[in-house]
């Protein structure tokens, strides 16, 4: 059986966001940059995806540690930047399953996870040509979770430039970080 579980969209995951939003959103209200932004294939209607959410609490640097504070209090636990620089992981303290990450507003990971969000949203062909991608790594049964990420690089480097937000050593710089996973 394969490590990875790509499943078909599921319009419960916009639900499951906006549970979880509404509780990130309370408890960042001391924190006027906070924005809790729904990432990931689970934020793209119609793709298909690992049943996990990815969520970003964007804020600018000067808020950084009161986000983090601000996550703590309500159950997160804090797993520091896990060799990404602008981003604070978390681990979440209930259901349903996601990654919870403080990132610094305009930060070229931020950027990359909007950027390809939005792109996804308005442009079918490359929501589906990523979905024919995600579901065939994930039909490999031996198929473990750093060759799925380098297996997704080159159509997520084709929505980065299609976005026009990067500029080519951004791209070869989100390329290398990809592809160093294989």
């Amino acid at each position: 059986m394969s490590e990875i579980r790509v499943v078909d969209w599921s319009p419960g995951w916009a639900e499951q966001f906006e549970a979880v939003a509404a509780v990130l959103r309370d408890a960042l209200a001391g924190i006027g940059s906070a924005r809790v932004e729904h990432v990931g294939s689970t934020s793209v209607p119609g793709l298909a995806a690992k049943p996990i959410l990815d969520i970003d609490v964007v804020v600018d640097a000067a808020d950084v540690t009161g986000a983090v504070t601000a996550l703590e209090s309500v159950g997160y636990v804090h797993r520091g930047d896990l060799g990404v620089t602008g981003r604070e992981a978390f681990y979440a303290p209930d259901e349903p399953r996601r990654h919870v990450y403080v990132c610094t507003a305009g930060t070229t990971n931020v950027r990359n996870h909007l950027a390809v969000r939005d792109v996804l949203r308005a442009r079918d062909d490359l929501r589906d040509a990523y979905a024919a991608v995600k579901l065939a790594l994930a039909a490999d049964p031996a198929m473990d979770i750093e060759t799925y990420i380098a297996g997704k690089s080159a159509v997520l480097q084709r929505v980065l430039e299609v976005s026009g937000e990067f500029t080519d050593d951004e791209l070869a710089a989100i390329g290398r970080l990809n592809d160093a996973t294989a």
